[in-house]
């Protein structure tokens, strides 16, 4: 197996827009039909609507690779990613028979929620198009999180994962993520010396910025330029679980089985400034800034939602609506505590020395959540046909502010559909590749002690 940085596209599909759900199990039915003896199509559960979860596998290798699309409702390039790697592994069979591994592909972990985004999916992609009609469930209805255990799973397609999980024994789990606007980065739950220097080459053939201080992984340890590692669980109580959810999740469930689980996230629109490790001239001016706006959005915003509420109790799926706009409310605040040098809560948890990059990570994730719940918002009373409270004028006015500061002050640039899935395709094979060549009994992490301490938390939520 080559080392995912080479050039091995073939005569890959075009892809021009992220597939639906059903394009998803259009292509995957088509492929299989194409290839009938390397290639299968299985369900292997159902959401909550009862839509089917589709398994396409490629190969007849022994060693068996799980890779999950979709586990965000609103990170659709996880989808175009599958259909490229299968695309690849059934033409040239180096990549399955060849190298001993099976590819078992999950075409989408949450089709209900990726529904609810194709008012933007398919285009034109604008970032002010895209968080009007952003959707991604509350923190308790996202499928990869255990915030109880994997034995109190409620969710039908977290159960479904977790039974996939434990029949395939996986060697191999990679996770497809989506960051809406950063650069690209890999998390993983055992080190892999090496897997840095391969994504950074794949990152300049294709131009995607590499995030350096990744909000998602703030105070996780750093294995190299844009790889983290993902803290061991460690139980806590519901509120701790929910902030924390990354280290009671889905991606540790295989751990005993000695699956290597890679998180692989690919921008959609890039900012190079994630990409710059120099000192920030002024951190802690930069952080006030940071703390400040994310604190005045979220008064904004929080009034607005109070007015919004009585008159949009009727509106369908209200309730879907209203429970990530309340996670936000409630988690931004703390945030904008925690980030601010003048609130001095951070003896516990102390920020990392703050790069350009990583102010640039903060920055982005404050924009980011007042843009969600703003968008949220704003479907919410355009659903109810009327506006008695006089919302709608000040979410346009505050969405299309951060977008701006996005576009003109953060420099964020689209990147197309099929470069995000390339960039992602090639970096999973680049993950697989190491994970092949590691020898049996590897070291789990570069870093003495590894776990033997609380996890850390992942936002500071």
């Amino acid at each position: 197996m080559d080392d995912g940085v080479a050039s091995w596209r073939c005569d890959l599909t075009p892809l021009l827009t992220y597939p639906t759900v059903d394009e998803l199990g259009a292509r995957a039915a088509a492929l299989a039909a194409r290839h009938p003896r390397d290639a299968r199509l299985r369900r292997v559960g159902v959401s909550r609507a009862g839509t089917p979860l589709w398994l396409l596998s490629a190969g007849h290798g022994s060693r068996q690779a799980l890779v999950v699309a979709g586990p965000h409702a609103n990170e659709p390039v996880g989808g175009a990613t599958v259909l490229r790697l299968a695309e690849h592994a059934l033409a040239d069979h180096r990549f399955t028979d060849g190298a001993d591994v099976t590819w078992n592909l999950l075409l989408c972990l949450d089709p209900d929620g990726l529904r609810h985004n194709e008012r933007w999916l398919t285009g034109p992609y604008t970032l002010g198009r895209h968080f009007r009609h952003f959707y991604r469930p509350g923190f308790s209805e996202q499928p990869e999180w255990l915030p109880d255990g994997a034995a109190s799973a409620a969710l039908p397609e977290t159960r479904a994962l977790l039974a996939l999980q434990d029949e395939l024994r996986p060697f191999l789990q990679c996770s497809l993520h989506g960051v809406d606007v950063g650069g690209g980065f890999v998390e993983l739950t055992h080190d892999l010396p090496g897997l840095d220097r391969r994504v950074a080459a794949v990152a300049t053939r294709l131009g995607v910025p590499r995030e350096l201080g990744a909000y998602d992984a703030l105070y996780w340890p750093v294995l190299g330029p844009a790889v983290y590692r993902i803290p061991p669980p460690h139980r806590r109580d519901l509120a701790a679980a929910i902030t924390e959810a990354a280290v009671e999740s889905t991606w540790y469930h295989p751990y005993g089985y000695g699956t290597v689980t890679a998180v692989v996230e690919a921008p959609m629109w890039g900012v190079a400034a994630v990409g710059n490790g120099t000192p920030h001239p002024d951190p802690e001016g930069e952080l006030r800034s940071v703390s400040r706006t994310l604190r005045r959005d979220t008064g904004l915003l929080g009034a607005l939602a109070a007015r919004i509420r009585p008159y949009v109790a009727d509106v369908p799926d209200a309730d879907r609506l209203l429970a990530p706009v309340d996670d936000y409310l409630l988690i931004c605040p703390g945030l904008a505590d925690a980030w601010d040098p003048d609130c001095g809560n951070d003896s516990a948890h102390p920020l990392p020395l703050m790069t350009t990059a990583r102010l640039a990570a903060l920055r982005l994730a404050g924009r980011r959540l007042a843009l969600r719940t703003a968008g949220l918002l704003h479907q919410l009373v355009t659903r109810a046909g009327h506006d008695p409270a006089g919302a709608l004028p000040e979410l346009d006015r505050l969405i299309d502010a951060r977008c701006a500061d996005l576009r003109d002050a953060l420099g964020a640039r689209w990147i197309g559909v099929d470069r995000q899935a390339e960039y992602q395709a090639r970096v999973v094979r680049a993950v697989c590749a190491l994970v092949v060549r590691r020898p049996p009994g590897a070291s789990r992490s570069g870093e003495p002690g590894w776990g033997a301490g609380p996890a850390v938390p992942m936002h500071r939520e």
